[in-house]
């Protein structure tokens, strides 16, 4: 039986952190958001800056941050970058999935994932045309989109280096890192 294309392996780490010091060590919201500037989902997606809400705010309301990342690694080496999109779609649903139940447990705030959001499907986002989201309930922004370095807070914290592809061609892996702000003690990443 073939393999299946999309086959890949999945290791996760987890940490939480106070947000002061996250703020403080780990993030640089001028750096980062001249990066969303250049990016082409600039403005044209509803977890994309420019903000409409008060991004310090979002960013200074709880006491802990809760980073997650998982390692996405296929197990076929000859995978080109148009391909990695349905790798990180499949674990960045069932993580987002994860990450808005435990925003709903805690009454914190989720931070998503950049790029494409998947929940309009193929729709264009409302966005584009200055419409309202027509999912409010599900998307939120990356912690890229408000400031904070993923590459330091994956390797420093998560214990994960991220890679870069070059040449059409995936790197070994791929990382994902979001995480949910809240005011809870206990490690909310208990199952």
């Amino acid at each position: 039986m073939e393999e299946d294309r999309y086959a890949y392996d999945v290791d996760y780490a987890a940490v939480t952190v106070p947000v002061e010091r996250y703020n403080r060590e780990f993030r640089d919201a001028e750096r980062f958001l001249e990066c969303c500037r250049n990016c082409g989902n600039y403005g044209k997606n509803w977890a994309c800056p420019p903000h409409v809400f008060d991004v310090e705010r979002y960013v200074t309301a709880y006491r802990n941050a809760s980073l997650i990342a998982v390692r996405i690694t296929p197990r076929r080496k000859d995978l080109g970058i148009e391909e990695a999109s349905e790798l990180l779609r499949r674990e960045r649903q069932k993580l987002e999935q994860r990450l808005l139940r435990l925003e709903r447990e805690t009454g914190g705030r989720m931070f998503g994932f950049s790029g494409r959001c998947y929940y309009c499907g193929e729709e264009e986002c409302a966005r584009i045309q200055g419409n309202p989201c027509r999912h409010p309930e599900l998307v939120r922004p990356s912690l890229e989109a408000c400031g904070y370095n993923l590459a330091l807070t994956a390797e420093k914290l998560l214990g994960m280096e991220m890679k870069w592809g070059s040449d059409g061609r995936l790197p070994e892996y791929l990382v994902l890192v979001g995480g949910v702000f809240h005011d809870k003690e206990e490690d909310i990443w208990a199952e």
